[in-house]
């Protein structure tokens, strides 16, 4: 199949890649772990077998006239411990290759399809300048976009960070919540082609 380019020229790409069926649980698993792995997990509070002290029994069982205690770091105490504490846990979903590299060829016909997938020979920014990538944002027409090129460019990068709707990324770096993300993805001829030689 072809794709059209910024320059007018249509760009042949692999049908395994670009033209595959939108499969919408697949996606949803794989953005979903994705997410899920993002989560740091280090909420924690102390129940009371956690917190130091508490070992003896403040008082025997009966005869004081007072209420039965079995521990003075009770979570009905002052100094206890807390109840229902949290623990650390690790939020991470397992995924395997087969299904990662589904959901990324069925994201990319999905944007391919839509026409929200553009084609550049290269993003001409020389020089890590705001309105440097402004102009060329201004000649593409997008506001919001996800750029990947083949390799990391540090004057793009450094050119893109004041805008809060552009993302700059290698293909290393994509993923499909960052593709799913933005309006626009915009890439360049040699990071398709890495694409289909990564997913083909």
């Amino acid at each position: 199949m072809e794709l059209q380019s910024k320059s007018g020229a249509a760009v042949s790409v692999s049908e395994a890649v670009f033209g595959v069926p939108y499969n919408e649980t697949l996606v949803h698993q794989v953005v979903t772990s994705y997410l899920a792995g993002a989560r740091s997990g280090n909420s924690a509070q102390k129940n009371r077998a956690a917190v130091r002290g508490g070992g003896a029994k403040p008082w025997r069982q009966k005869g004081t006239g007072r209420a039965r205690a079995g521990t003075i770091r009770s979570p009905i105490w002052r100094s206890g411990g807390t109840t229902f504490a949290s623990s650390k846990r690790d939020y991470s979903q397992k995924v395997n290759k087969k299904m990662y590299r589904g959901a990324m060829r069925a994201v990319m016909s999905e944007l391919a399809r839509s026409g929200r997938l553009t084609v550049v020979d290269t993003v001409p920014v020389t020089a890590p300048k705001s309105s440097d990538l402004r102009a060329v944002l201004k000649g593409w027409d997008v506001e919001d976009a996800l750029i990947i090129d083949s390799g990391i460019n540090d004057n793009l990068h450094l050119a893109g960070r004041n805008f809060p709707l552009i993302t700059t990324t290698d293909v290393e770096g994509i993923n499909p919540w960052l593709m799913l993300k933005h309006k626009n993805v915009v890439m360049t001829a040699a990071a398709v082609k890495q694409i289909e030689e990564r997913l083909s």
